[in-house]
């Protein structure tokens, strides 16, 4: 059998086709996701120029305010206080960093010597300063000198004398001060600052004025009586306080003489006048038995105005009731009809 030719061989078998490799598509962003990407960049630009323009703008935070404070100088009968107030924001007291300082002899010990009397609150001073933060902080602080009954005793040029030199070194030790600013205060004004003072650490300060509580002061020469009253009083023992808007009348009275130390030496000075003395010493009958005590006494001569001391010797205490109370009493009704409205 022929095979072959065309038509009459067999079909032949066609080759197959070669494909080329296909690259990968790159893929098209989508027009949605740039969007986005945008927006978010955008948005992070915005924040970053708000928060840079902010700071630059808005002021720089303050410093928490220092505390302010006054410094009063309580010139006593025995000794001298330095009372540093610290002030808080409402500008009430704030006692918890407020600090007090006491030197000794009193104010009123210098008469002899009134030059003297200016150096003895330099201690006082100087630990105001360093209460309050310094020179620095001195200088925007008042300081003021309140004298009381030992400086009302002396004369009045003798307790000028004593200003005098006081003022010279408040004026000096860098802290705001006027010369009007050391002074005697009266007795009654006195009795109303201590009955603030009660009535403040006792809260009741700023309500029902029949709430408030009555003091009796005693200090070193003089004791005070002051409390809320509705009675109608003299002038010279009333007293008109506003705290708020609450004023209380106030009856304020002064007793000279009648402070502890002060009592107690004129009461040997009446057991001296009266014999009362045994062996060539007092025998006090409000003392207990067996006490013995040596000590300094003001005596006073020519009146209430002029001081000296002399050295007394207070021995065997008899510890007599019945005596020690009408020895009291014959004190205690000394001039009392010189003191209008103190009984």
């Amino acid at each position: 059998t022929h095979r072959g030719g065309v038509g009459g061989g067999r079909t032949p078998h066609p080759r197959p086709t070669m494909r080329e490799p296909t690259k990968p598509l790159s893929p098209r962003p989508s027009r949605g996701r740039c969007r986005l990407c945008g927006l978010c960049l955008g948005s992070a630009l915005l924040a970053i120029v708000v928060s840079t323009l902010a700071h630059l703008l808005s002021p720089p935070p303050q410093p928490a305010p220092s505390p302010s404070f006054s410094v009063v100088i309580d010139g006593g009968s025995t000794g001298t206080r330095a009372h540093v107030f610290s002030l808080g924001p409402d500008g009430r007291p704030d006692l918890a960093r407020s600090a007090v300082m006491r030197v000794s002899p009193g104010l009123s010990s210098f008469a002899a010597d009134t030059a003297r009397a200016g150096e003895s609150l330099r201690p006082l001073l100087e630990f105001a300063k360093d209460k309050v933060g310094g020179e620095g902080a001195a200088a925007a602080t008042e300081v003021r000198l309140m004298a009381t009954a030992g400086l009302r005793l002396l004369e009045e040029s003798v307790r000028e004398a004593i200003l005098v030199s006081c003022r010279n070194a408040l004026r000096a030790s860098g802290f705001r001060f006027e010369d009007s600013w050391a002074k005697v205060i009266p007795g009654s004004d006195e009795g109303v600052y201590a009955w603030v003072a009660a009535n403040y650490a006792m809260g009741t300060l700023g309500g029902d004025p029949h709430k408030t509580i009555g003091i009796i002061e005693l200090g070193g020469a003089s004791a005070q009586l002051t409390f809320v009253s509705d009675e109608v009083l003299p002038l010279e023992l009333s007293t008109n306080f506003t705290f708020g808007e609450t004023t209380y009348t106030l009856y304020s009275n002064s007793f000279l003489n009648f402070g502890q130390n002060a009592a107690q030496d004129s009461y040997r000075e009446m057991l001296k006048s009266r014999g009362s003395s045994k062996n060539g010493t007092l025998v006090d009958p409000c003392a207990p038995k067996g006490f013995s005590h040596k000590r300094k006494v003001l005596a006073r001569t020519g009146g209430a105005s002029r001081s000296n001391l002399e050295n007394q010797y207070v021995d065997n205490g008899s510890g007599n009731y019945k005596e020690c109370r009408s020895s009291s009493l014959m004190m205690m009704q000394e001039g009392k009809d010189s003191r209008k409205g103190s009984y």
